[in-house]
């Protein structure tokens, strides 16, 4: 038997007035003639999505939910180079206590998927020193989270710049120029345009890196090949975290625009792909990319109530047989 446990990310649909991605643009903050005033507006917007973030975790709580992908755009402007001096983690202290409290108390496992310009593999030094900025950002708020940030950051490969080969080796290149602390946060994803799973696999294995298997960019992916005799190395990659193996599930739109992630999984094709790895591991962790959100996964869930071989846990974990 194998558990499998069900998240989803980082915004409810349930929920009213709940967003945890807040933001301000440069443009607006420019307007605003008391910089310090200017300064206070983004903390102001910055502790109400940290409000936000509590409320969906204890929405999740409720629910059984116990696998969430945070928003990485909880701090607006955190990044911006006309704000190198903020110190932005002294305003959020309240807020970040405050949800580190909950987690004790309602364990959760929480991570985050920072946005595509955090490229590891660029060529431009103020790429990657921004790159870094950003990962540091990430554990400055799993800090305040009190989490352990080992493996809870996920990334793409990046940009082919042409040579996919060179390309590969580009990040492994700039792997060495990461701090220790913010490589044991990463977590390598297959894509669904450049980085097919061999090439992702080739670099998780190289670097001591786990990979997140993504099954719908595999399948979109116009080089593909069977995902079921890669499982093993994909399962290995994990043999040194203290997580279990993570995934993500989606389902395509439309044959069309088969890429893009539909407002639902598809229960069938989910349950094949249980089917196939179930025994393999002890329990696995799916998070759910779809543009329903938590509606997705109530749906799903309810879908695998009705499956023969699955048995409920709660209302978001199953065990498969």
């Amino acid at each position: 038997m194998m558990i499998v446990r069900l998240g989803y990310v980082a915004m409810s649909v349930h929920l009213q007035n709940c967003s945890p991605s807040q933001t301000m643009t440069f443009k607006k903050f420019q307007t605003i003639e008391d910089r310090e005033a200017a300064i206070n507006k983004l903390e102001r917007i910055a502790l109400s999505n940290l409000e936000n973030c509590l409320r969906l975790l204890k929405h999740n709580s409720a629910h059984d939910i116990r696998f969430f992908r945070l928003s990485s755009r909880l701090i607006p402007l955190a990044n911006h180079e006309e704000l190198s001096g903020w110190k932005y983690m002294r305003a959020l202290k309240q807020p970040l206590n405050a949800i580190a409290d909950f987690l004790k108390n309602h364990p959760m496992r929480v991570d985050f998927h920072p946005d595509h310009f955090v490229l590891l593999n660029t060529t431009k030094t103020e790429t990657l020193n921004m790159s870094i900025k950003t990962l540091a950002m990430h554990e400055a708020l799993l800090k305040g989270m009190e989490i352990d940030s080992q493996h809870r950051c996920v990334l793409h490969v990046g940009g082919v710049y042409n040579d996919k080969e060179k390309a590969l080796e580009q990040f492994i290149h700039n792997w060495a120029l990461i701090p220790h602390s913010l490589q044991r946060m990463v977590l390598l994803e297959n894509d669904d345009k450049s980085f097919m799973l061999q090439d992702t696999l080739y670099l998780c294995e190289k670097l001591g890196i786990p990979l997140v298997f993504d099954l719908h960019h595999h399948l979109a992916h116009h080089q593909n090949m069977e995902w079921t005799p890669q499982w093993s190395r994909i399962t290995a990659s994990w043999q040194n975290s203290a997580l279990p193996i993570k995934m993500h599930i989606s389902s395509p739109r439309s044959e069309k625009d088969f890429r893009a992630h539909a407002d639902y999984i598809d229960a069938a094709t989910f349950v094949g792909f249980l089917h196939e790895i179930k025994g393999s591991v002890p329990e696995i962790h799916c998070m759910i990319e779809a543009k329903q959100k938590d509606d997705a996964l109530f749906r799903l869930a309810h879908d695998l109530r009705n499956e023969p071989a699955i048995e409920a846990i709660d209302q978001a974990s199953f065990l498969i047989k």
